[in-house]
């Protein structure tokens, strides 16, 4: 068969990390592909902001990974697809874990040999690699996973902790061998990794989207009396104690508000519009 299309399509390599199965976060260089005006200025825009799509590409050698259900945009080889529910036990365990952390209940697995690009997006991504080791995640990050890996649900030991502190009374645990894929809220460069040896790490917010499994979390006043603590108008703080990991996204708060500014003015806007019909 001809074609008169040249297939000069590539992208570029962001990252990658391999054990059993082979992750790579790809990106695409340009979009071209506007048929109207409003796209193209949509597309214009995007551009001159420097934000560009992204993909994530699995490759498996006789390997399997889980993903988050339609995640998938294409695959290609000798690759089956199985929802495995564990039994009933299994099944009642991830019906429990789905209602406390707001994942998903049942992943399907990808085995075999070949190809998986999952949906491009222009949000970001991470790849973390554990050694029978665990973390504890913000909601709605967990992407996809080598099969070696657990997702399920970690209670806060702190009830009172779990709910000033804003992080919720469970969160998603992550713990095994094997790659792991993230959605994180900001770019690369704006994500800072805070290492604890036997210390404290105090928080003014809910921007730590990540921590190793042996991080004690809490939530206590930023000062020791209540007076100080009114004075100082901080309130209270996220404080995390041990030694290890914690992802901070300082940056985080800033396209949100950014994001509900821009929101409020095209509702004002819509409005006035409606006045003058």
């Amino acid at each position: 068969m001809r074609s008169s299309l040249k297939f000069t399509n590539k992208l570029n390599m962001l990252s990658e990390m391999e054990v059993e199965s082979k992750f790579q976060i790809l990106e695409y260089e340009n979009l071209d592909g506007a048929t109207e005006a409003e796209t193209a200025f949509g597309l214009n825009a995007i551009k001159q902001s420097g934000i560009k799509l992204k993909q994530i590409r699995i490759i498996l050698n006789d390997s399997a990974v889980k993903l988050e259900p339609n995640s998938l945009s294409y695959m290609k080889g000798n690759i089956e697809v199985k929802n495995k529910s564990g039994g009933l036990l299994g099944f009642g365990k991830k019906i429990i874990t789905s209602k406390l952390t707001g994942e998903t209940a049942f992943r399907p697995t990808y085995s075999g040999n070949g190809e998986i690009f999952l949906e491009p997006s222009f949000g970001h991504f991470a790849l973390v690699e554990l050694e029978d080791d665990e973390i504890i995640v913000s909601d709605n990050m967990f992407y996809g996973c080598e099969d070696g890996i657990d997702v399920n649900a970690a209670i806060q030991k702190n009830i009172s902790s779990a709910f000033l502190g804003n992080e919720g009374l469970y969160q998603t645990r992550i713990e095994g061998s094997g790659i792991v894929a993230l959605k994180v809220p900001v770019p690369e460069s704006e994500i800072f990794k805070c290492i604890l040896i036997n210390d404290t790490l105090k928080v003014d917010g809910n921007f730590a989207i990540l921590r190793t499994g042996n991080i004690e979390f809490s939530v206590e006043k930023s000062s020791k009396s209540i007076v100080g603590t009114m004075v100082s108008g901080e309130g209270l703080v996220n404080v995390y104690r041990g030694t290890g990991e914690v992802w901070l996204t300082p940056t985080k708060n800033v396209y949100k508000e950014l994001k509900m500014g821009r929101s409020i003015q095209i509702n004002k806007s819509q409005a006035e519009q409606d006045q003058d019909v």
